[in-house]
């Protein structure tokens, strides 16, 4: 049998057999089409909530006013001033008043046609008044006052007296209201007790009360059907933080549900298009499905091997084999412009490797100087020591313009790409310039602070190196509470040792397995990024050395930097 005469069969076959079904189930996903939409109206709802939920924070972010207030009654003073200032800056806000910590006012602002009408307050019998200086922010449900609706809150402040405010909710229901779905759709706010809060605008559905508190008593927020005096509605509801309240979405039935009846008779007369149109749709199907196909093989392979420019020619492809085409020469872009991307994606995390680096190595240098701004601001030192620690300050302030070159250099060094520029290095004055970093910060723990290393040479970078030994020194004395930090170098055969052993914390047997990690932190309470010991152990294996470490918790650590004494 011809591939003609298959594709011939197969598509009467696809085609015609499924229309049976597809009646049957034409019927059934009407009431899930129709569920779709209530999700709709209750997805609407819901954000209108939200609104007055956003609303009522940006109430609780505009009373920060309140500490100003409070702090005027602690000094005894009456705080009409602060008031009224709050009101000129909140113009929803109608009415201000202070109630002391039994709920009875002490002073009150606001527009006057309203404080005539609000008696003197007296809210001590109320059981929902919040604690005194709890901080709280309560909110009464709506009331229309002069065709307004408006809202009760009551904050309490920090010194205990609370804060009473009348704010009016019209320019927020407005917004709401003026929202539509389709040409019937509106949102309504509604009352526990079924009572709509029109806008002006708005058309009144005229539904009895009480359905509406029918409906809110049910557990589904859908809105099936509702009969008002002269349409039927659907929608949805959602409750608002406005306590009683709801945010209600109506619209017309006929009108929701318009586009189900219109698909209906669309997919009936597509499927009697379907079945007169086969036959002939079957003749032309076989010929024009070669070439799309051919085609779409060649592209593909084409890409499996990285070859991303294929683009396939829309013309030649027809209904939803154009659409096919469409979408692969789509997604051959998309993934050229995902390599690039990528290389993006990896740019920005070498700048935040080397912003994360820079951060760390500053802080040594920082400590050292902040340690003997604390000394010479104390004024405890001699005239020679206020000068030997301004030369030492001196020294930290050209080191700290050097790390940034330091840490572009360790970069180059973790891609093997930058050598170290050695050089014949005297440990011992190495050493001591490495203490005096550190030494402030040792003092001001009262640390013993002690380097023992005689006159040794070695192979290294003394930029890096230094390095290397500050943060060894600052890592000791920041995990030392008390006790001593010592600096040590001995020769052993063809290596130089360099130890740094403090009497701190310890580390756990588990952790030296992985502290040279690069962002690995012991102590999650620890400021820093986790890049010292890696940094560090960067520049000792671009020396051809490594660093090491032996620890016990509670009895202290010591770290050893092994290197060759002479250049490999």
């Amino acid at each position: 049998m011809s591939i003609f005469s298959k594709l011939f069969k197969l598509f009467l076959t696809v085609v015609l057999m499924p229309l049976i079904p597809m009646a049957l189930l034409l019927a059934y996903y009407q009431e899930h089409l129709k569920d779709s939409i209530l999700e709709t109206h209750a997805n609407l709802a819901q954000m209108a909530a939200s609104s007055i939920n956003q609303h009522i924070e940006d109430l609780g972010w505009r009373l920060a006013f309140a500490q100003n207030v409070s702090e005027t009654l602690q000094k005894g003073q009456k705080p009409k001033d602060e008031l009224y200032n709050a009101m000129a800056a909140n113009p929803d806000v109608l009415m201000l008043a202070v109630l002391n910590k039994e709920g009875k006012e002490t002073f009150r602002v606001g527009e006057k046609a309203l404080l005539d009408k609000v008696p003197p307050l007296d809210l001590s019998a109320d059981e929902t008044l919040p604690d005194p200086g709890s901080n709280n922010l309560s909110v009464s449900g709506f009331e229309v006052v002069e065709g307004r609706p408006i809202s009760e809150f009551v904050y309490t402040m920090p010194n205990g007296d609370y804060l009473y405010g009348i704010v009016s909710f019209f320019g927020l229901l407005t917004r709401m209201q003026q929202q539509r779905i389709g040409r019937t759709g509106q949102i309504y706010i509604v009352g526990q007790d079924g009572h709509f809060f029109y806008g002006d605008y708005q058309p009144r559905p005229e539904i009895a009360s009480s359905t509406m508190t029918e409906i809110f008593e049910g557990k589904n927020h859908f809105i099936k059907t509702v009969k008002g005096k002269e349409h039927s509605f659907v929608g949805a509801f959602a409750p608002t933080p406005i306590w009683g309240t709801y945010a209600v979405v109506l619209q017309f039935k006929e009108e929701a549900f318009r586009g189900i009846h219109y698909t209906n008779i669309i997919i009936l007369l597509f499927m009697l298009a379907i079945a007169t149109l086969a036959y002939f749709g079957a003749l032309t199907f076989a010929e024009s499905l070669g070439e799309p196909i051919a085609a779409l093989d060649k592209a593909s392979k084409e890409v499996s091997e990285g070859r991303l420019d294929q683009k396939i020619d829309e013309d030649i492809g027809w209904g939803e084999f154009k659409n096919l085409i469409a979408s692969f020469n789509k997604m051959t872009a998309d993934l050229k412009d995902y390599q690039v991307l990528q290389l993006q994606a990896q740019l920005s995390q070498m700048k935040e490797d080397l912003f994360r680096a820079v951060a760390h190595d500053l802080r040594a240098p920082l400590l050292g100087l902040q340690g003997y701004i604390y000394i010479l601001s104390s004024g405890k030192a001699s005239k020679e020591e206020e000068k030997e620690y301004l030369r030492l300050m001196n020294q930290a302030a050209v080191n700290l313009s050097s790390l940034l070159e330091d840490v572009l250099d360790v970069s180059r060094l973790e891609a093997g790409t930058l050598t170290p520029s050695l050089q014949e290095v005297h440990l011992q004055n190495l050493a001591q310039e490495a203490a005096d970093t550190v030494l402030p910060s040792a003092q001001e723990k009262h640390l013993e602070l002690t380097v023992q290393v005689s006159d040794i040479t070695v192979q290294a970078d003394a930029k890096l190196l230094r390095r290397v030994l500050i943060n060894l020194l600052s890592n000791a004395v920041k995990f030392t509470p008390e006790g001593f930090v010592r600096l040590t170098a001995q020769e052993e055969g063809k290596e130089v040792l360099i130890s740094v052993q403090d009497s701190g914390v310890g580390i756990a047997l588990k952790d030296q397995q992985t502290i040279f990690e690069k962002y690995h932190q012991v102590r999650s309470d620890s400021r820093g990024y986790g890049l010292g010991l890696f940094i560090s152990r960067q520049i000792a294996c671009a020396h051809g050395g490594d660093i090491s470490v032996s620890s016990e918790p509670g009895k202290g650590s010591t770290f050893t930097v092994r290197l060759p004494k002479e250049k490999k």
